[in-house]
């Protein structure tokens, strides 16, 4: 559900009152959650990328892998997309913790991963880690750049792309439109 903030306001109590503007009929929610303890998550607001640029992305990404020589599986044509052409941040963190964290963060999904970038000369006992994000925290701008990379892969190895280069644009311009 989407909608706005429109004021905060604080009891006699302490606590805090925010009244929402919401877009929709939130009826049959309030009624249903009326009295229970919730759970309160408020962001602004992004459009979500297209359910078919995730769609074309894998399709890309299985086209890549069964062509390479040797083949690779298409999660592992993903994580290579994610490497080259996602974003990422730089941590420091202890080296005997590198492996825990790594564990940990690839729990969110296939593009989620972390390397060693080196050790840190500053803290001994210390490695600098490249930490990547999967696609599905992606804007449409990054998700558009993601499929470019794949689409440019997939035509230097001779891969004929489903969708003509017309439909192509037509999907990206969808995708700038939903920022």
């Amino acid at each position: 559900m989407t909608g706005h903030i429109r004021d905060l306001t604080r009891t006699m109590t302490g606590q805090y009152v925010i009244r929402l503007q919401v877009d929709g009929d939130p009826r049959e929610l309030c009624e249903k959650l009326k009295d229970a303890q919730i759970d309160i998550e408020i962001k602004k607001h992004r459009q979500k990328r297209s359910l078919d640029a995730n769609a074309f992305c894998w399709a890309l990404c299985s086209d890549i892998g069964k062509v390479l020589k040797p083949p690779l599986p298409k999660e592992e044509v993903y994580r290579n997309a994610i490497r080259e052409l996602g974003k990422y941040n730089l941590m420091l963190m202890r080296a005997e913790a590198v492996e825990s964290f790594n564990r940990m963060w690839s729990n969110n999904g296939t593009g989620w991963f972390a390397e060693k970038a080196g050790e840190s000369k500053e803290h001994d006992g210390y490695v600098w880690l490249y930490v990547y994000s999967g696609s599905s925290t992606y804007d449409s701008k990054e998700m558009a750049v993601l499929i470019d990379g794949l689409v440019q892969d997939a035509e230097s190895l001779g891969i004929v792309i489903p969708l003509g280069k017309k439909e192509i644009e037509r999907l990206k311009t969808r995708w700038k439109k939903m920022e």
